[in-house]
């Protein structure tokens, strides 16, 4: 049965600032790194006018910096063909035709197809925003075919220059995203071990330090396998055994361990809790499971691809009709609501026409300055890369108080134009771009989140079943064993994403909270016993815990969600 029952928006807390990334600085130098030589060299050519197909390539070093290297190196390549080959389409039909109409639905359309590949690829932040923004502006910058070759020229030679850039620090700390990973999880199993394991607030930590250990492991598996990685590993296992014993792992211990990772020194060397301390196997242990085709990947994304692609059409064409000269400002407007769920995309709704509004009167502020000099609006646009990329990870609409002058800024590369006008254009479409593209995601229902549910936890049951029968087993081979808390560990990290998105979602069936509810608290106790039987936590606890009446499969908390 369906829940005809729309869940109640959220309000409070969206504009709620939250702690900056410890790697603030590292995205927003990197687009400045990128972005400056570019722009300096047509600006001493007195060429800023192609400065918006540079910008395409150059904004490319905004992706991948969680990555490892050895990731990162891909992810990149992937990233600078795929923001080039947007660009190349949408020059392509610029040139072709000049029929706004028949501009906007090829936005559209491209926004859904950049929406999907994100989601399906699991990409990171700014996902497909940035792409979508590159690509719908391009399909309204005057273009004949003989030009378009030379502009997709210079955007994969400022692509080339990005992937440079973001894979320079590698050189001064080859380990420092899976250090940081690793670092994160300690630091989140910290806090769940100041719990002990009762309390208010245990349940949430113990679910946040989950999450980041799953993370951990993710990039200790990207990364390659070497003598750095294997201490990390010793590490990680640390933090596992303080989700298993909160009470008896020591919090400060781990936050040392933590601190010791942030810098460029020598990783802090620790034996494994138990005796066989060369049997860990880490990430990798066992058959590696089946990766999914990508149809499989792609067909939970079917109703996002459809809101966004109706979306983005709607609010374009809803532009057009109110006489705005850029409608691609609606489109990427609505192409960056669309979340996870309805509610996340209300949310995200919020934070876009707030940022752009304050954005807006920032513009008003900087125009007179910009309009100086060429090179002050060079430094304009720079200065304000490098705060957006700085706040964004604090609170969306806190970065996009930086974007949006910057974005009115880089439409005068070409040309100064009426900042008026600008404004206004801008406001109009920050306003058309939010209120269609959300009522575009309430229309187009997602039943399928419930569908994704269901596989999920049919999933985490399945594992923690394989893992309890080889628990009962007098000797388990340690290879499987691992191989089947690793696969257990995955399967209720993605119960408890599946379970959070389909719970903002509307119009669907209802959800078997209860079963999820039952299948991450007896998945989390197994895991929990896994621990102990391997050894990780020491023998004395678990007899400690017999001797006072208790189950140690059971010594850990209920977990809830």
């Amino acid at each position: 049965m369906s829940s005809m029952t729309p869940r109640r928006l959220p309000l409070s807390g969206v504009l709620r600032l939250g702690r900056p990334s410890d790697i603030w600085f590292k995205p927003a130098l990197s687009a400045v790194a990128a972005v400056a030589p570019p722009n300096l060299i047509l600006l001493g050519l007195g060429r800023l006018d192609l400065a918006m197909y540079t910008m395409a390539g150059s904004l490319c070093a905004l992706y991948g910096h969680s990555r490892p290297y050895a990731a990162r190196a891909r992810v990149l390549a992937w990233v600078v063909l795929g923001m080039v080959g947007g660009l190349a389409v949408a020059l392509l039909a610029a040139s072709l035709t000049t029929d706004a109409v028949v501009l906007v639905t090829v936005g559209a359309v491209m926004a859904a197809v950049q929406k999907t590949v994100c989601d399906a690829t699991r990409l990171g932040p700014p996902a497909n925003v940035v792409l979508t923004f590159i690509s719908s502006a391009s399909l309204f910058a005057p273009q004949t075919l003989g030009q378009v070759p030379g502009h997709v020229g210079l955007s994969l030679a400022a692509g080339a220059w990005a992937w440079l850039v973001g894979m320079a620090p590698g050189l001064l700390r080859p380990h420092g995203p899976e250090r940081r990973a690793t670092a994160q999880a300690l630091n989140a199993a910290a806090v769940y071990a100041d719990t002990r394991g009762t309390g208010a607030g245990h349940v949430t930590a113990r679910v946040a330090s989950a999450a980041a250990v799953h993370a951990a492991w993710q990039s200790l598996l990207a990364a390659r396998p070497d003598r750095a990685r294997r201490a990390l590993e010793q590490l990680l296992v640390r933090a596992e055994v303080a989700l298993a014993a909160p009470a008896d792992s020591d919090p400060a211990r781990l936050r040392a361990w933590a601190r010791e990772l942030r810098g460029t020194g020598r990783i802090p060397r620790v034996e494994t809790p138990r005796a066989a301390a060369g049997e860990l196997l880490g990430p990798q242990a066992g058959p590696a499971r089946p990766r999914p085709s990508l149809r499989h990947r792609l067909a939970p994304l079917a109703p996002i691809a459809a809101r966004t692609a109706i979306g983005c059409a709607l609010a374009g064409y809803a532009s057009l009709a109110l006489g705005v000269g850029r409608p691609y400002w609606a489109l990427v407007t609505a192409a960056s609501l669309y979340q996870a769920n309805v509610t996340l995309t209300w949310s995200r709704g919020i934070q876009r026409v707030v940022g752009n509004l304050v954005g807006v009167l920032a513009f008003a502020a900087l125009a007179p300055l910009a309009h100086l000099h060429p090179a002050a609006l060079v430094l304009c646009c720079l200065a304000l890369n490098f705060g957006a990329e700085a706040l964004m990870g604090r609170n969306y609409w806190l970065g996009s108080v930086c974007v949006t002058p910057m974005a009115l800024l880089i439409t005068e590369f070409a040309r100064t134009q009426d900042p008026g006008r600008l404004m206004t254009e801008r406001v109009v479409d920050t306003l058309v771009g939010a209120l269609v593209g959300f009522v575009a995601a309430v229309a187009v229902t997602n039943r399928r989140a419930g569908d994704r549910l269901a596989h999920a936890l049919a999933t985490a049951e399945r594992a923690r079943e394989n893992t309890a029968r080889l628990l009962a087993e007098p000797h388990p081979a340690p290879r499987a064993l691992e191989s089947a808390r690793r696969a257990l560990a995955a399967a209720l990290a993605d119960l408890r994403a599946t379970a959070d998105a389909a719970a903002g979602e509307w119009w669907q069936r209802a959800l078997p909270q209860e079963r999820v509810v039952l299948a991450e608290r007896s998945g989390h106790r197994t895991l929990a016993a896994t621990v102990r039987r391997q050894g990780f936590v020491p023998r004395q606890d678990e007899d400690q815990a017999r001797g006072q009446g208790q189950d140690p499969d059971r010594a850990t908390e209920d977990i809830r969600p």
